[in-house]
């Protein structure tokens, strides 16, 4: 289990689903454990648990899903600067520090975490260990982050940049998203998704 971090819990537009992962960052690393799940584009659940090296890079990212009719398993290593799928070299990797785990917020905290993107000025451009869910097949992504201003409260505003597609992360001082446009946002205590209000302490209930 993972040690003594925070609860994140976002609401995720692209799969008209969720996810939340119990995060901690201390000494230069991230570890989270996660669930997530979502109806695009098809009915899935995702469990995932991440573990990264000093400076935010990743270690191990295991992954299992299921949905209607199959599911899937993923054990994506970096060690040494090799990438290894399944047990299996993947030399299109190499150049690659991060994973990107699709609809999951999470996974754009270690570049930002590692180059102080969410603090001060700076572009960067990476390769991704990109992982399609629900198949969890692994291909490379090139991606770029550019912080774009600071925010109040210690955020900042951080554009992320793959191919065509383009948004702009709200961040919060720690480096995990806020907002995420055209993909989703953070659950926040007192604000419940659309549809739901509470129903007395402990209790929740659709309207």
């Amino acid at each position: 289990m993972t040690r003594a971090g925070r609860m994140l819990l976002w609401e995720i537009d692209e799969t008209a689903g969720f996810d939340t992962a119990w995060a901690s960052v201390a000494e230069g690393q991230l570890r989270a454990e996660g669930r997530s799940c979502g109806l695009l584009p098809t009915p899935y659940w995702v469990d995932y648990r991440l573990e990264t090296s000093d400076g935010y890079a990743t270690r191990l990212m295991a992954v299992e899903t299921r949905w209607e009719g199959g599911s899937a398993s993923l054990e994506l290593r970096r060690q040494d600067g090799r990438w290894t799928v399944g047990g299996e070299d993947r030399p299109d990797l190499a150049d690659a520090l991060d994973c990107d785990l699709a609809a999951c917020p999470l996974t754009n905290t270690m570049q930002i975490l590692r180059h102080d993107l969410h603090r001060g000025p700076g572009e960067r451009d990476f390769l991704m260990a990109f992982i399609e869910v629900p198949s969890l097949r692994v291909v490379p992504s090139r991606q770029r982050y550019t912080h774009l201003r600071l925010m109040g409260g210690g955020g900042a505003v951080v554009g992320y940049a793959s191919g065509s597609f383009g948004s702009d992360l709200v961040i919060d001082a720690d480096g995990f998203v806020v907002e995420y446009p055209q993909l989703g946002r953070r659950v926040e205590p007192g604000r419940l998704p659309d549809g739901v209000r509470a129903a007395g302490p402990g209790s929740v209930r659709p309207d």
